[in-house]
């Protein structure tokens, strides 16, 4: 299976560069480039790609208008943003996501070689032109999925509704006070996140504190989108920071965020330690310190994620006496950090993304928050 893939972007440097490494990691079929979204749009029509990686800032038409034509005439094809490390990057990503983009990648601006600029391509940009292009071109040669310039609108669409599987406690979990909640996403986090912590209730009365796999400003963004539409107030973590009931905290892109005990309370501590399951920040680093620290008054919640980030702290939650909470695979876009953890025991239950704030507030007895009018 061949992924034929578009790439979007004005930069010629970019395009050879990005062209290059898709083609020699094999499975890979650059069938054409573009210097710009008109042209863009003209390529998809004439090439039927499985997957576009499209760029945020380009003149005459840029990504978010580029991305609006694609997503009203062809629905259902895979559109990757990719992104400079940038505010302005960063702001205008997180907006694609939020109108239909699957996914993103940040461009090694930084690099200080080609070679390395090529292997952060590969690091980063492959592994979702796989995904996602891979789930499209498998349709494509199934006969399941019609060529996507005859692909019809469809309507507005819905979130997956699914029965919860429900899996025997962990010992010792059922009955102890959730003094803090953990939280570990990855693919499909922004989403996620942006649906179930406007759901959260303003007295939830703990700390909530997430790791979503992301690089350094998109963080600092992201928390504050979360920030607006969440009942309880949204930081990135940048510094020491104690612990407060009340708080929502983001660990900061590029760095693990640790919980500690000190004489003066609980305390979160950024840590630029080695990344882990080639993460930073990383869930595991966060789950397995909030293990240590908090022990059986700990909520650990593994959301939709490439990958098994999460898998070993989740382990070292469960043996401090901690309750694991895994999201459900229909409805995570990825179930790779949830399905390990599901699929070890691990989790106290397996429920579909929107009945989690409701065990979120019933494992801490605060009543969930309706959605209505929130978003």
């Amino acid at each position: 299976m061949s992924i034929r893939t578009l790439v979007v972007d004005d930069s010629v440097v970019v395009r050879r560069t990005v062209t290059a490494v898709l083609e020699a990691s094999g499975c890979v079929d650059v069938v054409g480039t573009a210097r710009d979204g008109r042209v863009g749009i003209e390529q998809i029509e004439r090439l039927n790609p499985d997957v576009v990686t499209l760029d945020v800032e380009m003149p005459d038409m840029d990504g978010l208008l580029t991305l609006a034509v694609i997503r009203e005439r062809w629905p259902l094809l895979p559109v990757i943003m990719y992104s400079a490390l940038t505010a302005t990057g960063a702001e205008t990503t997180l907006t694609a996501l939020s109108l239909g983009a699957v996914d993103y990648a940040t461009k090694p601006t930084e690099a200080l070689s080609r070679t390395a600029a090529c292997q952060q391509v590969h690091d980063t940009l492959v592994p979702l032109i796989k995904l996602w292009g891979g789930r499209h071109a498998s349709a494509r040669d199934s006969g399941s999925a019609p060529p996507v310039s005859s692909v019809p609108v469809p309507p507005v669409p819905t979130h997956p509704v699914s029965r919860a599987v429900v899996v025997p406690p962990v010992r010792g979990s059922s009955r102890s006070v959730v003094q803090l909640v953990v939280v570990g996403v990855s693919t499909g986090g922004p989403d996620a996140l942006a649906r179930i912590l406007p759901m959260l209730p303003a007295d939830l009365g703990v700390p909530v504190v997430m790791v979503q796999h992301m690089p350094p400003i998109f963080t600092t963004m992201f928390a504050k989108r979360l920030n607006g539409i969440s009942a309880i107030p949204v930081s990135e973590v940048t510094e020491q920071t104690e612990l407060a009931a009340g708080r929502i905290y983001l660990a900061a892109g590029g760095r693990h965020l640790r919980v500690t005990a000190t004489p003066a309370g609980r305390m979160l501590v950024p840590d630029d330690g080695p990344p882990e399951n080639s993460c930073r920040p990383a869930v595991d680093v966060l789950f397995r310190s909030a293990a240590a620290t908090v022990g059986a008054n700990l909520l650990a919640v593994v959301l939709t994620g490439m990958g098994q980030d999460g898998l070993i702290g989740a382990e070292h939650v469960t043996r401090a006496g901690g309750s694991v909470l895994a999201q459900d695979e229909q409805s995570s876009v990825v179930w790779g950090m949830p399905g390990f953890v599901a699929r070890a025991g691990l989790a106290r239950a397996v429920l579909p993304l929107d009945e989690i704030p409701q065990a979120i507030a019933a494992a801490v007895q605060a009543p969930v928050r309706s959605t209505v009018g929130t978003r």
